[in-house]
């Protein structure tokens, strides 16, 4: 990919001048189709406008037939220009692609071709148009192949379901490896963003494991550029959240606590509209997103954030939704549920329950569950977290499990435990040594003489 591809745009393109008359002598375009890209080229808006109002569909033909017909590159960049400028204007004109007088051409081929083979300005608009075309379709079309065809067609016409393909598959790359470095992500969810409210693309783009390329790009925006691409990616999130296997990739991500961050640090209207309606489906969905949601404190974001002057009211009634749906969520909480998802999520803090007696001699059975998966993770924290109130706090619980458990000791020991918190001794922070000193005593003394020492 060159530099001069990499950098074009619609504007730069249109500015050639393209000889069409010499494609007319070697029959590469009609004389039909030449008199119409006479009359239309270089034309100003308005009089385009009405062009396309009085005869689109002959332009869309001879359009998508040079982009079948011609390889020479400047031209197909040129009528790609065409055709993206003519859908900027109006993207109700992707309907003029569905006239039923195209029901023999197969106009999403080239495009497809251009996806895979094309330079990024090639590869860029190919994509944007597709998507704008696509979902322009007459939904009574989705029975049927193509353009308006039917299956007993002998022609072999590009489907519906080809080009839904192509596409996720396409995007899932751009997200993967990007074709430009600055453009290949945000035209991904760009487009994204328009082709998720097809149920075939949400079900391919979930089977493609696209949801965990997505996730890392819901991050605080810095720039508008950043801004832009922050919220289209929340909005495909939210677009997501209407299908449940998303919602069972999204549940066992870092979705909701990059979500929960986005919300908290944003002051743009349209970015927490779209992050709230998503979290107010996630909370509606079966699973632990109630219970992540209590331990990450939203229910006092949502509630700061009511106190806002907010002009939407879409906005303002999800808020109170999700608000009421959080007190109830907090209801069914029990206290184990909280600090097993407190653990869970890697984020410890002296929250009441770690220092309640009564919490550890009530719940410390339930340390037994998953083959002690609690006493495992809190274990791993002391080795990965660099938060070090969470490693104080880790130590401190595991601590409190060697002193409660009538096994604690030799199950600790079991997993290793000894050697992660040894290595917390010499630690910067005085509260990590402190809490580490003390789960060590109680690794060595035993739950017999361990009540006796003190925090």
């Amino acid at each position: 990919m060159t530099m001069d591809h990499a950098e074009l745009t619609t504007e730069l393109v249109l500015r050639r001048d393209i000889p069409w008359e010499t494609y007319l002598t070697t029959k590469l375009i009609t004389g039909s189709g030449l008199q119409l890209l006479r009359r239309y080229d270089k034309k100003p808006e308005s009089y385009k406008a009405q062009l396309l109002d009085d005869d689109g569909p002959a332009y869309v033909q001879t359009f998508v037939s040079i982009l079948r017909d011609i390889f020479k590159e400047e031209t197909v960049e040129y009528v790609l220009a065409m055709i993206d400028e003519m859908l900027t204007a109006n993207p109700k004109r992707a309907r003029l692609f569905h006239d039923k007088s195209l029901n023999s051409e197969d106009i999403y081929e080239p495009f497809l071709r251009m996806l895979w083979n094309g330079n990024w300005f090639l590869q860029e608009k190919s994509c944007k148009i597709l998507s704008v075309i696509v979902s322009s379709r007459p939904k009574a079309q989705d029975g049927i192949n193509e353009n308006g065809n039917s299956s007993d067609s002998k022609k072999k016409i590009t489907t519906i379901d080809d080009v839904l393909t192509e596409l996720v598959k396409w995007l899932c790359t751009q997200l993967k490896k990007p074709s430009h470095p600055s453009r290949g992500i945000p035209t991904a969810i760009n487009c994204l963003a328009t082709l998720l409210k097809e149920p075939f693309v949400r079900s391919s783009f979930v089977q493609a494991d696209g949801v965990k390329l997505i996730v890392p790009l819901i991050t605080p925006a810095s720039t508008q550029q950043s801004l832009q691409l922050l919220y289209e990616t929340c909005f495909c999130v939210w677009l997501l959240s209407y299908y449940e296997p998303a919602l069972d990739h999204l549940s066992t991500s870092k979705a909701l606590p990059q979500l929960v961050e986005v919300v908290k640090g944003s002051t743009k209207e349209k970015v927490v509209r779209v992050v709230i309606l998503t979290l107010k489906n996630f909370l509606s969905h079966q699973g632990t997103f109630g219970a992540q949601m209590v331990s990450l404190g939203l229910l006092q974001i949502v509630q700061s954030l009511k106190a806002q002057a907010w002009s939407d009211e879409d906005l303002l009634e999800a808020l109170n939704q999700l608000e009421e749906g959080l007190r109830v969520s907090i209801k069914q909480l029990s206290s184990f549920d909280k600090y097993k998802q407190e653990v869970l999520l890697g984020h410890l803090d002296w929250s009441p329950m770690h220092k309640d007696p009564l919490f550890w001699r009530d719940n410390i059975n339930n340390f037994e569950e998953n083959d002690f998966q609690i006493v495992r993770v809190l274990i791993t924290i002391l080795e990965t977290s660099g938060d070090p109130r969470t490693l104080a706090v880790a130590c401190y619980d595991l601590s409190q499990f060697i002193q409660y458990h009538s096994a604690g000791r030799i199950i600790a020991t079991d997993l290793k435990a000894k050697d992660r918190v040894m290595k917390l001794l010499n630690h910067e922070n005085a509260e990590v040594t402190k809490n580490a000193l003390l789960c060590i005593q109680r690794l060595f003394l035993g739950a017999k003489y361990a009540s006796f020492l003190q925090v």
